[in-house]
C-alpha cells in the first residue's frame, strides 16, 4: 500500500469520525471537493500548507496524520 494510500485513509476516517461533511471539510481547509477526492484516494499528496491546514481541522498533529506508520 502506498503512503499516499495511507494518508488519504487516514484524513477520510479522521474526517468521518468527526461527523464533518465533505463539503464543510473542503471550506475549512480552502480545496476543492476534487483534490479532498484525490487525497482519499490516494491520488495525491496534499502541499505542506493544505497539511497545516487539513490537521488544524480534523485537531491532529501533522506527524500523526502524514508520518505515523
Amino acid at each position: 500500500m502506498s503512503s499516499a494510500t495511507v494518508i488519504g485513509q487516514r484524513i477520510k476516517t479522521l474526517r468521518e469520525e468527526k461527523g464533518i461533511a465533505r463539503e464543510a471539510f473542503c471550506n475549512a481547509v480552502g480545496i476543492t471537493l476534487s483534490a479532498l477526492s484525490m487525497y482519499e484516494n490516494g491520488q495525491r499528496i496534499p502541499r505542506d500548507e493544505i497539511k497545516v491546514k487539513i490537521a488544524r481541522v480534523l485537531e491532529t498533529s501533522i506527524e500523526a496524520l502524514f508520518f505515523a506508520s
